[in-house]
């Protein structure tokens, strides 16, 4: 098992997330990137947050991803780590970042049923939050 911090503070493990669905095709796009550095940048849950710890957090990711059992590490750490209040918020930032190319590929989808799975998301609830996503990111 790869050197993972035994615990993540709430905003790393929502950077952990973005960074997961973002590679959940195994291609961090230029857009999601950018996506994940303005949802940093100016939300008020990273108020505060150490910016140059979205490296760190990504390592950790890329890491996890090439063991074997390694999703299920990184949804253990992200459970572990998220208060309840923000679990919605967790998946709507997954939301953004998936849909931040305008473009949903079936992998990126299953990694989102995936997290709605883990967090337990209620499923009206993640089809508001998915509609949202879809309404903010939608092109001409």
């Amino acid at each position: 098992m790869p050197d993972t911090p035994s615990s993540l503070t709430p905003q790393d493990a929502l950077v952990a997330l973005m960074i997961a669905v973002s590679f959940s095709d195994e291609t961090i796009r230029t857009t999601e990137l950018v996506a994940i550095q303005r949802i940093v940048n100016h939300l008020p849950i990273f108020t505060g947050y150490d910016a140059d710890r979205i490296r760190t957090t990504a390592q950790t990711v890329f890491d996890l991803f090439e063991e074997e059992d390694g999703l299920d590490a990184l949804f253990g750490l992200i459970r572990d780590a998220l208060p309840e209040r923000l679990l919605e918020t967790a998946y709507a930032l997954a939301c953004d970042v998936a849909a931040a190319d305008g473009k949903l590929r079936d992998i990126e989808l299953r990694m989102l049923e995936e997290i709605r799975h883990e967090l337990n998301i209620d499923r009206l609830h993640a089809a508001a939050i998915e509609w949202g996503a879809r309404a903010r990111h939608l092109r001409e």
